[in-house]
């Protein structure tokens, strides 16, 4: 059930290995089945961020198991290191979705 939904300036050339990749990542921090994390990607999107320079923005959504403080910099990083986007040109966004506003499989969680 956690979301991670990536847009960035940049081009992405093996989006599959990334997207394979920050799905380890996000079931790790949440403590979620692999199974359950959904990745999305859009690169070479149009953005603006103070100038032209690549820039990215991660929207993280999950029925509970968030923890910003803690989530942010591991996400950074793995931003950094695999698309080389400096983090003072991230953003992300988290939002803890109630188990009733979410659904899969036909049902909501709660």
């Amino acid at each position: 059930m956690p979301f991670i939904n990536v847009s960035t300036s940049a081009k992405v050339n093996d989006k599959d290995k990334l997207l394979e990749e920050i799905s380890i990542l996000i079931s790790s921090l949440t403590n979620k089945s692999r199974r359950f994390v959904m990745a999305k990607i859009d690169d070479n999107c149009h953005m603006h961020f103070d100038d032209e320079t690549p820039s990215c923005f991660l929207e993280m959504k999950s029925i509970g198991s968030l923890n910003p403080s803690e989530m942010a910099k591991p996400i950074c990083d793995f931003v950094y290191e695999k698309m080389g986007i400096p983090i003072d040109r991230i953003y992300i966004s988290f939002e803890d979705v109630p188990a009733s506003l979410w659904a899969w499989n036909g049902r909501t969680f709660g």
